[in-house]
């Protein structure tokens, strides 16, 4: 009994060496109670495995530590298939959360990340390399995290793009991967 308990422990010590771990805001917010004001600390963490899961949480506690521990076990919980397109997204997307706007365009490879803030590190956690992005509307980090992740969510791969809309799924390809599949068949 005990042997196995210790087996899954080492287990979930190994999932957590592989995922990629990012704070993105840590604030102090405050409670008012009779005697006065309360204040704890609210962060913001990523949690990817920079192949396509990602997830965002939230922890609340007193200490900066224990705050972030419950964000990544949050975070952890709450991770997502993204589908991607090689290193890029497969088309450009809009989302909004709360107040914040973010668009997400393809981009070919070599491009690199072009984003901010917490736009950046949900899209490098999730595995993203190339990709060009716009945050409008409110700049509170939460609400612009939380808006890149409902923007990955909205994502499709090409093939269920192309099965909704009746055509072939090599028409649905970014540019630059129809170029180079035509040049491996034609030998150009």
């Amino acid at each position: 009994m005990a042997e196995k308990q210790r087996r899954e422990r080492r287990d979930r010590d190994e999932e957590r060496e592989e995922l990629d771990e990012r704070v993105v805001d840590i604030t102090r917010v405050a409670k008012v109670i009779k005697g006065g004001r309360r204040f704890a600390f609210r962060t913001v963490v990523i949690v990817g495995d920079n192949k396509g899961r990602v997830g965002v949480g939230t922890g609340k506690a007193r200490g900066v530590p224990d705050a972030i521990r419950k964000g990544a076990d949050r975070a952890r919980k709450n991770m997502n298939k993204v589908a991607l397109s090689g290193s890029t997204i497969p088309h450009p997307v809009t989302a909004e959360y709360g107040g914040a706007v973010v668009m997400l365009k393809p981009a070919s490879p070599g491009t690199g990340v072009i984003a901010g803030g917490g736009v950046r590190a949900v899209l490098e956690a999730a595995g993203v390399r190339d990709i060009l992005s716009k945050s409008q509307g409110s700049n509170n980090l939460l609400n612009v995290t939380m808006a890149t992740i409902e923007a990955l969510n909205q994502l499709r791969s090409p093939q269920e793009m192309a099965a909704m809309r009746g055509k072939d799924a090599e028409e649905l390809l970014p540019f630059w991967e129809r170029a180079r599949r035509y040049q491996q068949q034609h030998g150009d």
